[in-house]
This record gives structure tokens, sequence and C-alpha cells, in this order.
């Protein structure tokens, strides 16, 4: 299954109507939505213990409908498959517990009754993992965009597995891993995310950046946005504040 280039799926809610204009200028970013798939796949379907709920738990659980830009963006690129078996945010050769192919959950949850062997491994990575990451290099060499974001929501209170386990998060967390776009667009993105979020961002904290924002950094400017699962608002009415600080940000000229 190769990476969806159409709108966020896998989350099995009802589809919601365009809200805009299909023939207005897309905002020139590339959307990456890495964490929203819940399918786990053929491969390792006998392996795997977890039931619906760990899956979820271990996804981006409404990441689909909060970052579906589709109508907006000039790319979008999200997967079906879940992140608690292929980790598209890791490195190749991450064989962490809750690394590329993970033997735990960030919950501390075993995923399989016997860990995949090295050829199997090899198999998920070639099938889900390389094809995500070629296209988001293939689309940073058209031209058409000037900037990525790598997008995410994240568990209100840190995971055993985590930088900040125990700890209540910001509801926005942004992060350019020191390095993967201009300082000043990282700041001014932070303006535009506090006009629609209020108080409540935070830069580099607790997230700097993860693989995906550093692996591709040298093809495009990359910017991570993680985004609270607390109850504060609707995901609805988060997908709504999200559009509205990325529209004013790019309003400023990329």
């Amino acid at each position: 299954m190769r990476p969806s280039d159409r709108g966020a799926r896998g989350n099995g809610g009802p589809a919601r109507k365009p809200d805009s204009d299909p023939t207005a200028p897309k905002l020139p970013i590339l959307v990456s939505v890495p964490h929203a798939g819940l399918i786990i796949p053929a491969e390792v379907a006998d392996l795997c213990r977890l039931g619906p709920r760990q899956i979820r738990d271990d996804s981006d659980e409404g990441a689909a409908e909060i970052f579906d830009l589709g109508n907006h963006a000039a790319e979008l690129v999200t997967t079906d498959i879940a992140r608690a078996v292929v980790d598209l945010n890791r490195s190749e050769d991450d064989r962490r517990a809750d690394g590329v192919v993970k033997t735990h959950t960030c919950w501390n949850v075993p995923v399989y009754d016997r860990a995949p062997a090295e050829g199997l491994i090899q198999l998920l990575l070639e099938r889900y993992y390389r094809p995500y990451h070629a296209r988001l290099t293939e689309i940073a060499g058209q031209g058409r965009v000037r900037l990525g974001l790598d997008c995410h929501t994240m568990a209100a209170v840190g995971p055993p597995i985590g930088p900040d386990p125990g700890r209540k998060r910001p509801w926005i967390c942004l992060s350019n891993a020191d390095g993967t776009c201009y300082p000043s667009w990282l700041d001014r993105l932070a303006e535009c995310f506090g006009r629609s979020f209020g108080d409540h961002v935070s830069i580099n904290e607790p997230f700097r950046g993860g693989f995906i924002i550093r692996a591709h950094a040298a093809e495009l400017p990359w910017i991570q946005i993680e985004l609270s699962r607390g109850n504060f608002l609707s995901r609805r009415e988060k997908h709504r504040r999200v559009l509205q600080a990325v529209t004013s940000f790019c309003a400023y000229g990329l």
C-alpha cells in the first residue's frame, strides 16, 4: 500500500464536505500526517496482539480529521498503516522498543506474541516505510511547495515512553530540531498559532522534532506540529483553528 496523496484516511469517521473552493490557489505547503493510520498490515496480522483500542491509543488519534488540509495545501501525504507497526517518524536502523518497527507501544504494551524476524522487518520497511519517504522527497523536488509541515497529535499527558512521562503538555508544540527551518518562520508560525489557540503554544518543548523533519530538511524547510488530544476543543474546531493559523502564516509570504 503506497502512501496516500489524498485526504487523510483510516479514521472510519464520516466524510466532511470541502470547506474551500477547490479551484482556489493552494497554500505552498506539503502536509505530512504519518501517524493517523489504524491498519495492521497482513504481513504481521497473525503476530500482532494489539486490540483496536490499543492501536488507536498508539496512533495520533484525531490527526486524520484535524490535519486534513487537502483542499487547501498544495500536497498532503498520509498512510493507513498503524504507527504501532511501522513508525514513519523513526530512522530505518532504530531498533528500540518504540523504534521503526516496534516491539512495544508508547504505553509500553507489547505489540507481538513473538518479535518479527529481520527479514520481515525489511519487508515492512520496503512496502510501507520507504515509499512514504520517497514521496516526500519527490514532492520537495518538484518545486511547488516552500515548506513541509509534519503533523501529529500528542497525548495530553506524557506517556511512559516519551520525553516527559506524566507531565501535562501544552495545546500546541512547534519544533524545528534547532535548524530544519528558518528561525523567523518558526517564530512567525508560533505567533499565528498563538492567535488561533491563545497562550498555549510552546517551541521545541516537549518535542524538538522527529526523524521526518530532520531527514528531509536538506530538501525543504520543515516544521513539526504537535497538537494535544485533550478535549479542550472539538476536532472540527481544532481543524478550523489549525487551518486559520497555517493560512495566516502563508499570507505573510513564503
